[in-house]
C-alpha cells in the first residue's frame, strides 16, 4: 500500500506542468489570456494538486491501476469546478433526491418572486424599524404582524431566527426557575441533536414529565400542576408518529385545563403549515390557524418547512403574551434581520393572495404522477445518446422531508441510471463533484434522479455533467 501511494504521488505534476498543459485545453484560454486571472488561477491548481495529496494519502481514491492515464480528466474536472466557485463555500447546488424539505440543502426555497423581493431589500435601504408615517423610530415585528394576525386569526405575533429560539424565548419569560409540564411522548430530539428538554433547560425551565411514551391522560396533567407550575407546554411530534396503543391530551384540552387552574397552554407544532394536506391525500396534520381556534396562549412553528419561508421561529397567540416575550432582552439576541424579514413577508403575501400552492415546497408535493412522469422521460430522452449509461424511468417515492409527515411516501417517476463502466458510488460522486453539484439518490447499483426537486435549467446541468462522464469513459478506454 506504501508503495502505491508512493506512485500515485510522483504521478502528481507540478504547478508549472499544470498550467503549460492547460494551454491546449480550450475551456481554460479565458483565464490564460487575461493576465488578471493568472493569480487565481495558480491558486485554484495550487488547491486541486492539494486535494490530490490528500486523497492519495487518506486512500480515498478510486482511479485504480490506469492512475495516471484518469488523473489529468479529474484534475481538469475538479479545476473546473474552483475556478467557477471561486471564494465560497456557499454556492447553488441541484437536488434531484425528491426529498422537498433537503435539511442539507437548506430546506424551503422561495418562490422566484419572493427571492426577487428580498434582493430588491438587499442592495437598497429600507425602513426596517422606521415608521414612515409618523418618521419616527418603529418596531421591525409591525412589517409582519398584522399579516400573520389575518393569515392565523391570532390577536398578536412576533418572529425570531428559529424555532427552538422561539422555544427558549418562551421558557425564559414565563418559566425562569418554574416548572413546565410535558407529555412523555412528546420529548422530542429534532435536528442536530437538539432536544426538548435541553432547550427548556436553557431557557431556565424545570422539566415535569408526565404519562407514558406512548400514553398520556387530562389527569397526568392535572395530577402534575403544583405552586411552582408556570406552563403547560404541549410539543406537536411531527417528525415521527406513535401509532397502535396510544393516546394524547389536544390542545383544547389543555386550554380547559390551564383556564381552569389559570395557567398559560403554548404548542410548539414544529414544522408548522396554513394547510392541512387533506386534498393531497395526507395524514391529518394540525394547522396554525386550528391550534390558535383551540385557544392556545402561544404557539410556535418554523418558517422553512411546510409554511415554505425563510427560516424563522413565527410566534403567534395572545397579545398579553407576546407583549412580555417582545420586552424579554433575550429577544434583540433572537431576532431577525431585514432579508428574512422580507423573504417571510413575501412569502406571506402568496398566502393573504390567494397564491399558496404556488409556493415551490406546495407546488412540489402536489406534482401529478403524470408531470413527474415527463420530466423522467425528458431527461431520458436528453440522455439517449450517452454510451457511457444505461437510462431508465420507473415508479418509485419521494420524501416530504424536514421532519414533516414522516410516513407519507410520495408517489413518483424518476430517471434510474447505470453507468456501463465503473462504480454506481464513482458516477454519484462524479455527479456531486461537477462545477454544480448535483445531488442524488443510490438504490443498489443504479443512480436515481426524481423529477419532483429539479427546478428550471437543471436538467440542462444534468444532462452536461453526464456527457462529460461520458467523455471522460470514452477517453478512459481509447
Amino acid at each position: 500500500m506504501e508503495e502505491e501511494t508512493q506512485r500515485q504521488l510522483r504521478a502528481l505534476p507540478a504547478v508549472h506542468e499544470v498550467l503549460e498543459r492547460l494551454k491546449a485545453e480550450a475551456e481554460f484560454s479565458p483565464f490564460l489570456t487575461n493576465k488578471r486571472n493568472s493569480p487565481r488561477l495558480k491558486h485554484c491548481v495550487r488547491q486541486v494538486l492539494q486535494n490530490a495529496r490528500k486523497n492519495v494519502y487518506q486512500n480515498s481514491w478510486e482511479l485504480g491501476g490506469d492512475f495516471e492515464q484518469r488523473l489529468w480528466p479529474w484534475l481538469k474536472v475538479n479545476l473546473l469546478q474552483a475556478l467557477a466557485n471561486p471564494e465560497m463555500n456557499l454556492r447553488r447546488v441541484i437536488n434531484a433526491t425528491g426529498v422537498v424539505l433537503h435539511t442539507n440543502c437548506g430546506r424551503a426555497i422561495l418562490a422566484p418572486e419572493v427571492a426577487r423581493f428580498v434582493a430588491a431589500q438587499a442592495e437598497r435601504y429600507s425602513n426596517l424599524e422606521l415608521n414612515i408615517k409618523t418618521g419616527e423610530r418603529g418596531s421591525r415585528y409591525s412589517l409582519v404582524e398584522q399579516i400573520l394576525c389575518e393569515l392565523t386569526g391570532a390577536e398578536a405575533a412576533m418572529v425570531v431566527n428559529n424555532n427552538a429560539a422561539a422555544v427558549l424565548l418562551m421558557m425564559n419569560t414565563f418559566a425562569m426557575g418554574k416548572e413546565v409540564v410535558v407529555s412523555r411522548g412528546e420529548l422530542v430530539e429534532v435536528g442536530g441533536s437538539f432536544r426538548i428538554p435541553e432547550v427548556l433547560k436553557a431557557g431556565g425551565a424545570k422539566l415535569v414529565e408526565v404519562g407514558s411514551t406512548n400514553k398520556t391522560w387530562y389527569k397526568d396533567y392535572e395530577g402534575a400542576i403544583s405552586p411552582e407550575t408556570a406552563l403547560l407546554l404541549k410539543v406537536h411530534t411531527s417528525n415521527y408518529r406513535l401509532e397502535g396503543f396510544t393516546h394524547s391530551v389536544s390542545g383544547a384540552e389543555l386550554v380547559e385545563l390551564g383556564e381552569k387552574r389559570g395557567i398559560p397552554v403554548m404548542e410548539d407544532l414544529g414544522s408548522g403549515s396554513f394547510f392541512d394536506g387533506a386534498s393531497l391525500g395526507f395524514p391529518p396534520e394540525p394547522t396554525v390557524q386550528q391550534a390558535v381556534k383551540a385557544g392556545l396562549d402561544l404557539v410556535s412553528f418554523s418558517g422553512d418547512k411546510l409554511l415554505g419561508g425563510p427560516q424563522a421561529g413565527i410566534i403567534v397567540g395572545k397579545k398579553r403574551f407576546i407583549e412580555r416575550l417582545k420586552a424579554n432582552q433575550l429577544t434583540r439576541a433572537l431576532r431577525i434581520d431585514k432579508l428574512t424579514l422580507a423573504a417571510l413577508e413575501g412569502t406571506l403575501r402568496m398566502y393573504e393572495n390567494g397564491e399558496g400552492e404556488e409556493i415551490p415546497v406546495w407546488r412540489m408535493l402536489s406534482y401529478s404522477l403524470k408531470d413527474l412522469k415527463s420530466v423522467a422521460e425528458e431527461l431520458k430522452s436528453a440522455l439517449g445518446s450517452n454510451t457511457a449509461l444505461l437510462v431508465e424511468i420507473k415508479k418509485d417515492v419521494s420524501q416530504v422531508g424536514g421532519g414533516a409527515w414522516p410516513t407519507v411516501d410520495l408517489p413518483t417517476w424518476v430517471c434510474s441510471i447505470r453507468p456501463r463502466q465503473r462504480s454506481v458510488g464513482e458516477l454519484e460522486k462524479f455527479l456531486r463533484l461537477g462545477p454544480v453539484a448535483i445531488l442524488t439518490r443510490i438504490q443498489k447499483d443504479r443512480v436515481l434522479i426524481d423529477g419532483r426537486t429539479l427546478l428550471e435549467g437543471d436538467i440542462g446541468d444534468i444532462t452536461e455533467r453526464l456527457q462529460a462522464w461520458e467523455q471522460e469513459n470514452r477517453t478512459v478506454e481509447d
